[in-house]
C-alpha cells in the first residue's frame, strides 16, 4: 500500500518541540502504528508497542523501569493497555527531566482523557486526535477549511468536478487505511467484520466486562441507521434487545474506542427552547455503510434510508479530521428546537462567531433548504459567519446575505474557489 502522508504529522512535531508529551489517540487501525514509526524514522528514540503481550506485561510489572529503558524520545503504542501506573510513571519521568519531546503516546481509548490521569499529565502533555484517512489526505486536497470559512467564507464559492458517484464511493469506503488499499468489497466486509470482533474482544474486555457481546454490532447498527436524529435511549435499547441501563453502558464502550462520538446540543440564549439531547455518529462513513448493509447500487436510489445517514456521517467524519488540522480550537453542535427547526452542524470558532452547516443528500437543493439557516442568521446577527447547504451536486448557489449552496467537496478544496 502506498504510504499516504498524514495532516496531523506537522502538528505532532510542533507539539513535540514544545511540550514534554504528545499523545495521539483514535481509533484502532487509523494509522497511529505508522505515524509513530515515521516519527521515529525522522527523530530517532525508541519504538515499543503493548499490542505485543511481552511488552504488555513488562510495562505492568515494572512501569517506572519500562519508562526509562532506550533512548528518548520513548514513543509507546496502545500506551492505555499499560493501565494506570504506566502514565503516572510517564509523569514521574518528565517531571524529572521537563525535556520537551520526551514521550510520544499513542491509545486507542479515551483512557487517558480519565479526569484523574488527564491532571496527572496537566501542562505537560498535549492530545492529538488521529482519526481515519480524510478525503484531503487521500486526494492531496486542502485541510485549511477551518480557515477559510471563518476568514472569507466568500473564497469557498465555486463549482467542483465530483459527481453523487464519487461521494457515495467516498462514504462507502470510508477511511481506515487497510479498506482503502482492499480492491475486494467481499474483503472489505470480511476486514470490518473481523474489526468489530477485535474491538469488543480485546479493546472494550481490556477495561469492562460484556455479558452481550454479540449486541454490540446491533448497537452500532442502530446509531449507524439513526444518525441525525436525537438518542432516545428507550428506544435504542429496545431494538437492540437491551435494558436501558446496559445500552448505556455500552454507549459508553462504544466512546471510550473511538467508535462513536456525540455531538452535543448547541446551547445560547435564543427566544426558542432548544433540545437538549445529543446526536450519536459512527466515526467512520464506510463502517456505518457496513453496519447498514448499504451498496453502491442500492445507493442510487435517492429513497434509500440509508443515503441521509451515511452522507451526514461523512461530512461530520470529514469535519472532525479538518479539527485536527485546524490551528484554532473548533466546537461542533448541533441544533434542534421544540418548533421543528434543526441545524445538522454548528461550528463556533475561539472568537464566539458561528457557521451554520446544513447537509443535503441530493444534488440539487433549493432556497427551501436553507430556511433555517436564515432564521438562525436572524437569531444571531453579526455572531453569524455563514451558513453552509453541502450537497452531492456539483455546482455552487447563493442563497442570500451569508448563505450558501456549495458541493460538500468544497470541505477538502476540490471546490474551484
Amino acid at each position: 500500500m502506498e504510504m499516504v502522508p498524514r495532516a496531523a504529522t506537522g502538528l505532532i512535531d510542533e507539539l513535540a518541540s514544545a511540550l514534554r508529551v504528545v499523545i495521539v489517540n483514535g481509533p484502532r487501525q487509523s494509522g497511529k502504528t505508522t505515524l509513530l514509526k515515521q516519527y521515529q524514522r525522522s527523530h530517532g528514540g525508541t519504538y515499543r508497542t503493548l499490542d505485543d503481550r511481552q511488552m504488555e506485561e513488562a510495562a505492568r510489572s515494572d512501569p517506572v523501569a519500562f519508562t526509562r529503558e532506550g533512548d528518548p524520545p520513548r514513543l509507546i503504542d496502545e500506551v492505555h493497555r499499560g493501565g494506570d501506573w504506566l502514565v503516572r510513571a510517564v509523569k514521574t519521568a518528565v517531571d524529572e527531566d521537563p525535556s520537551p519531546g520526551r514521550f510520544l503516546l499513542s491509545g486507542s481509548s479515551r483512557f487517558l482523557t480519565i479526569p484523574t490521569l488527564s491532571e496527572s499529565l496537566a501542562g505537560r502533555a498535549a492530545f492529538v486526535d488521529l482519526w481515519p484517512l480524510s478525503a484531503a489526505e487521500r486526494t492531496g486536497g486542502r485541510t485549511d477549511f477551518y480557515d477559510r470559512v471563518f476568514g472569507d467564507p466568500a473564497s469557498l464559492a465555486g463549482d467542483s468536478s465530483w459527481t453523487r458517484t464519487d461521494y457515495l464511493d467516498l462514504a462507502l469506503m470510508g477511511g481506515y487505511p487497510e479498506v482503502v488499499a482492499l480492491s475486494s468489497g467481499v474483503a472489505r466486509r470480511a476486514w470490518y467484520d473481523g474489526y468489530l470482533t477485535t474491538i469488543v474482544n480485546r479493546d472494550i474486555s481490556n477495561f469492562a466486562e460484556i455479558d452481550k457481546a454479540h449486541a454490540i454490532p446491533r448497537l452500532l447498527a442502530l446509531l449507524a441507521a439513526r444518525t441525525g436524529s436525537p438518542l432516545v435511549l428507550s428506544t435504542l435499547a429496545r431494538a437492540a434487545d437491551l435494558s436501558p441501563a446496559t445500552a448505556r453502558q455500552y454507549l459508553t464502550y462504544l466512546d471510550v474506542v473511538f467508535l462513536t462520538t456525540a455531538v452535543p446540543a448547541w446551547s445560547a440564549n435564543l427566544t426558542a427552547k432548544i433540545a437538549k439531547t445529543p446526536k450519536i455518529y459512527l466515526t467512520d462513513s464506510g463502517l456505518a455503510g457496513h453496519l447498514m448493509r448499504a451498496t453502491s447500487a442500492g445507493l442510487r436510489s435517492p429513497g434509500n434510508p440509508a443515503l441521509g445517514p451515511l452522507v451526514e456521517t461523512l461530512a461530520l467524519t470529514e469535519l472532525l479530521k479538518l479539527k485536527t488540522c485546524s490551528g484554532s480550537p473548533v466546537n461542533i453542535t448541533q441544533l434542534r428546537d421544540t418548533q421543528g427547526r434543526e441545524i445538522d452542524f454548528i461550528l463556533e470558532g475561539p472568537d464566539g462567531r458561528v457557521v451554520a452547516v446544513e447537509i443535503k443528500a441530493t444534488t440539487s437543493p433549493g432556497a427551501d433548504s436553507a430556511k433555517h439557516l436564515r432564521w438562525f442568521r436572524d437569531q444571531l446577527g453579526e455572531r453569524f459567519s455563514t451558513g453552509l447547504v453541502l450537497h452531492l451536486g456539483t455546482h455552487g448557489t447563493s442563497f442570500g446575505d451569508r448563505i450558501q449552496a456549495l458541493p460538500l467537496s468544497v470541505l477538502w478544496g476540490h471546490a474551484a474557489g
